[in-house]
């Protein structure tokens, strides 16, 4: 019996691809959980953001904070291209979207999830659930397994695809990878938004707009930024929290977050606009600004955060004044004082090393037939349909490597 550990996207692709392959064994898939595929279910607002359109695979891989060079060759084999064929023959259309991410063309997860859990029935795959595993030992032909009702069973080779830690099921994967002998990079979260009580921000939620964020030297992304009741979310955000992921964890994410609110012109190019649009305009209030690609909402938040009156004219206005405007306007600093997911995205950094893992079958290198598919794996992509992809890649490979 081939045995797969967790419902998620990762395990089912695992075990219909161990179903449909020659090994003739049969395929139990089991879940700790009552339900499947919950996180397929939520994500993307109920949408489900199947993958992101095709990238060559290095391109693709610089997507993923962890895991990238090690996806290189395994997206070469099934990337993209082959994720969306796979759920065309499944009679599942897809569309892209402007940015580049896949969604069903129904708008609706449950798409997803009936497709897969269909291609597992098809393919002979028994799933159980409310079946988690407690132990799993390494004999002779193959692995002891106790479930966690006490009973055991016996299975030719085992894959864990429990997911990330924050996934309520992942450190289900890490401890039973734990005692076959890997390693577990220490799980912290990854894809978060940032809390922040600051008043500039108080009267601003729902505004959203481009920004580059900044924290420490090292850590910069520009792009779309969402004000909330709690703070900042946004793509921008969610990368920066990303790429950050262990060393923002090392600070108990608390730091200074520094933002540009006109990224799209240089300081000096700023500073000009102002001092022109200061001299044509010199009877306007301030209130009224030139177009620098700042929200007004945003742009009345700054004067009052500097004390100058939206009734005053831009003539009155002072270069003192319009230095203090411009260094906000490039860089406003907030105090991130914590953080919170973004919704249902619950990404994992850390997880089984990955130099323990074959890339080309994703078997283990220290436990023969035992094998890794998706965010138990310390992988982890950004936001847009990359997380998944890594789920279909290893499930997959992992799957047809079993069977």
């Amino acid at each position: 019996m081939i045995l797969v550990i967790g419902g998620g996207p990762a395990g089912f692709f695992a075990a219909i691809a161990a179903s449909t392959g020659r090994s003739g064994l049969p395929v139990l898939l089991v879940d700790k959980h009552s339900q499947v595929l919950r996180k397929v279910k939520v994500s993307g607002g109920g949408r489900c953001n199947v993958t992101h359109r095709t990238l060559p695979p290095r391109e693709l891989a610089r997507f993923y904070p962890r895991g990238g060079k090690e996806l290189i060759g395994p997206f070469s084999r099934f990337g993209p291209a082959e994720t969306v064929a796979w759920f065309t023959q499944q009679g599942v259309a897809l569309k892209t979207e402007n940015d580049g991410r896949l969604f069903p063309v129904t708008d609706d997860s449950a798409t997803i999830v009936g497709a897969l859990q269909e291609a597992a029935r098809t393919a002979g795959v028994e799933v159980r659930t409310r079946c988690g595993v407690t132990d799993l030992e390494r004999e002779a032909e193959g692995f002891r397994v106790v479930l966690d009702d006490g009973s055991e069973l016996r299975a030719t080779k085992v894959v864990i695809a429990t997911g990330g830690a924050t996934g309520g099921g992942g450190q289900e994967g890490f401890t039973l990878a734990a005692g076959l002998g890997h390693t577990v990079e220490t799980p912290v979260p990854s894809l978060f938004t940032f809390k922040i009580a600051d008043e500039l921000l108080s009267g601003l939620p729902g505004l959203a707009t481009e920004a580059t964020v900044k924290a420490g030297k090292k850590l910069v992304e520009t792009g779309p930024v969402l004000v909330t009741h709690w703070g900042l979310s946004g793509p921008a955000i969610l990368r920066l929290s990303a790429w950050g992921a262990r060393e923002l964890a090392a600070q108990d994410y608390r730091f200074t977050l520094r933002v540009d609110w006109c990224p799209s012109l240089e300081r000096n190019q700023l500073d000009g606009l102002l001092a022109v649009w200061a001299e044509q305009h010199g009877r306007k209030q301030v209130s009224q600004r030139p177009e620098i690609g700042v929200p007004r909402r945003l742009w009345e938040a700054l004067l009052e955060r500097l004390g100058i009156p939206r009734d005053r004219h831009w003539a009155e206005l002072g270069k003192k004044n319009r230095q203090r405007l411009l260094e906000k306007l490039k860089n406003t600093e907030l105090a991130v004082e914590g953080k919170s997911l973004n919704k249902e995205e619950f990404v994992t950094c850390g997880g089984v090393r990955l130099a323990e893992v074959d890339f080309k079958t994703m078997e283990s290198k220290r436990v023969p037939g035992l094998y890794f598919a998706g965010e138990v794996l310390d992988i982890d992509g950004v936001t847009g349909g990359f997380n998944f992809q890594s789920c279909w890649t290893t499930g997959r490979l992992a799957g047809e490597a079993m069977g």
